[in-house]
């Protein structure tokens, strides 16, 4: 990117907002259970048992809002309500099973990379952690240690 262009970091906002959404792990489970047909929320709730009925609930709101989702409220007694891909959902089918097939392809490369970070970094889990370490932060609710200065990186 060019400094100064306005249009490709619009474009870059764009792209991260897009990716915000579909690259959400509640999204994934939720497109790939609809790319098989309409369902009700009680279905998909049971399919995702990890899920929580709030989440479910925000992941197809968030879904209906970008276009990808429709919900249905059919009359009747109880109200029937069916979720639904809609033709924009339908075409983020393929590219979720591309990133689906890369990441089994490639899961023995990331967890071997994962494990040689760990094993360099004394099993740290944040990078907050790693900083901590290094004297970049101070602890937390520790206000007495004052960071160390940044080194210059090259």
């Amino acid at each position: 990117m060019k400094p100064g262009n306005s249009h490709e970091t619009s474009d870059c906002k764009a792209v991260a907002d897009v990716l915000a959404r579909i690259g959400d792990k509640w999204t994934v489970y939720i497109v790939r259970l609809l790319a098989d047909g309409p369902m009700r929320f009680n279905e998909m709730r049971r399919a995702v048992s990890a899920i929580s009925q709030r989440m479910l609930a925000l992941t197809l709101r968030g879904l209906e809002r970008d276009g990808l989702v429709t919900r249905t409220v059919t009359p009747s007694i109880p109200p029937r309500v069916d979720y639904a891909l809609t033709p924009l959902g339908l075409t983020l089918i393929e590219p979720l099973k591309a990133v689906g097939s890369w990441a089994i392809a490639n899961r023995d490369v990331v967890e071997g990379a994962r494990a040689k970070f760990d094993l360099a970094n004394a099993g740290s889990k944040t990078v907050e952690e790693l900083e901590r370490k290094r004297g970049i932060v101070p602890p937390k609710n520790d206000a007495a240690n004052k960071p160390a200065p940044r080194p210059f990186e090259v």
